[in-house]
């Protein structure tokens, strides 16, 4: 009963997030919100794996960490200089 009042929660919370990040006022507003999404989701999968029994669900659920981790950093990084960084280290190998 507890894990599935905790799942109605996280759900509840993921609806939220996703109308923050519809409606955020800046752009990192709705960056912090889809990464809260992720981080919600993987709440909702370790949660739906221990209710199953399924212990192995926690290691999809640490692989979307780590994915959800990067593709915000890498987000970030693009709205702080506008590039991945490839055209600076194109620029520094001399072409041949």
């Amino acid at each position: 009963m507890m894990f599935l009042v905790a799942i109605i929660a996280i759900v509840v919370t993921m609806l939220l997030i996703l109308v923050r990040a519809l409606l955020g006022p800046t752009v990192y507003d709705r960056i912090l919100a889809i990464n809260l999404f992720g981080t919600k989701t993987v709440l909702f999968v370790a949660v739906l794996g221990f209710l199953n029994g399924r212990p192995e669900f926690l290691d999809l659920g640490l692989i979307y960490a780590l994915i959800n981790f990067i593709g915000t950093v890498t987000v970030l990084k693009f709205m702080q200089y506008g590039d991945l960084g490839w055209e600076a280290a194109s620029k520094e190998k001399p072409d041949v």
